[in-house]
């Protein structure tokens, strides 16, 4: 028997999950599926198996089977499930939180531009996993000091938008699984430097993280290196020296979007990673320097905001969608490039 755990430290998402590959061995005799997970799997409770089966996260030979199913000799399985509990302290702190909807399974988020999401070095409190465990108890992977309770994806702390979070273990394993099967729709708003030749496009381009900088993600084209990822973009409103777009995720890697707009030579305004926040449009003295500046002083990170979410229930299986507007200052700030464009 072979077990593989596949490394995710490119996605968003999927590094707060485990993927596992199992070969199964040729001499294995026919057996539950669930008990043969439950004995090869390490850290995995029985809870969690089970709950990754119903969800469809656990897969033989490519396809969803039950519980029940029999393990035979050289069965290639596949399976998704939730990180095991960490031994991070969580402290609850009584963070508002602008929730825009909620049911007894899962809550919609719309978090601000500044928060970080989880705890992590350097960022131990203040974030929204803080504010999580204050206002909700019991939530999955919640226990024994897990870091990320509920979490089943995560943006940047300088991005703002739309995350959903899981109440119940299974609704986590659930959305989970549409994560990494790309079939959630993310859309974004990004304000970019320039106009695109074209108002519509795609990037493709695999993204890894940087030699050079570990903090930074790098495109590898000839897909030597990182992963396959994919941003539809289309440009909603064209001013000149900047561009609003709107940009759909076909795949959720880290840093995706600022990767590949800085890429295509368009780095969204005021990216301080991807070179977004200086002067790359337009004069860079004068008026036009204040005027730029004053823009940048009004907006704490880059320009970048998970505008809307869809995905199929856990339990109601039903398709729901969720929209927001741009945060005040990230509006303002269109607004101010409209009107300047305007009176050129």
């Amino acid at each position: 028997m072979s077990l593989e755990i596949t490394d995710n430290s490119a996605d968003e998402e999927d590094d707060l999950f485990e993927h596992y590959r199992i070969v199964a061995d040729k001499g294995q005799t026919l057996m539950r599926l669930d008990k043969f997970l439950n004995i090869h799997v390490p850290n995995a409770s029985r809870t969690k198996i089970q709950n990754g089966i119903e969800a469809e996260s656990v897969k033989v030979n490519g396809n969803a089977v039950k519980s029940s199913y029999k393990v035979k000799p050289s069965d290639v399985i596949t399976l998704l499930l939730p990180e095991p509990p960490r031994d991070t302290e969580i402290i609850p702190e009584n963070i508002p939180l602008d929730i825009i909807y909620e049911d007894d399974v899962l809550l919609l988020v719309n978090k601000p531009t500044g928060m970080v999401v989880h705890p992590a070095f350097g960022n131990w409190t203040g974030t929204l996993i803080n504010a999580l465990v204050y206002h909700f108890q019991n939530l999955p992977t919640g226990r024994n000091g897990e870091g990320r309770p509920g979490l089943v994806h995560r943006i940047d702390k300088d991005t703002s938008g739309l995350l959903v979070i899981a109440k119940t273990e299974f609704a986590m394993t659930f959305l989970a699984r549409q994560f990494s099967d790309h079939t959630i729709e993310r859309t974004y708003n990004a304000l970019i430097w320039g106009e695109p030749k074209e108002t519509k496009g795609t990037i493709t381009g695999h993204i890894g993280r940087s030699a050079r900088d570990r903090r930074v993600m790098d495109i590898f084209e000839d897909g030597s290196q990182g992963k396959h990822a994919v941003t539809h973009y289309e440009v909603i409103k064209p001013m000149r020296y900047v561009s609003l777009i709107k940009c759909n995720l076909e795949t959720g890697r880290t840093h995706q979007i600022r990767a590949h707009m800085q890429h295509i030579g368009h780095p969204i305004f005021n990216d301080t990673v991807y070179g977004g926040d200086k002067i790359l449009r337009g004069g860079t003295t004068g008026s036009f320097k204040v005027f730029v500046e004053n823009n940048f002083k009004l907006l704490p990170g880059q320009a970048l905001h998970a505008k809307s979410l869809g995905f199929i229930h856990p339990t109601s299986k039903q398709w729901m969608q969720f929209d927001t507007e741009l945060p005040a200052n990230f509006q303002t700030i269109v607004d101010k490039w409209e009107n300047f464009v305007q009176h050129q």
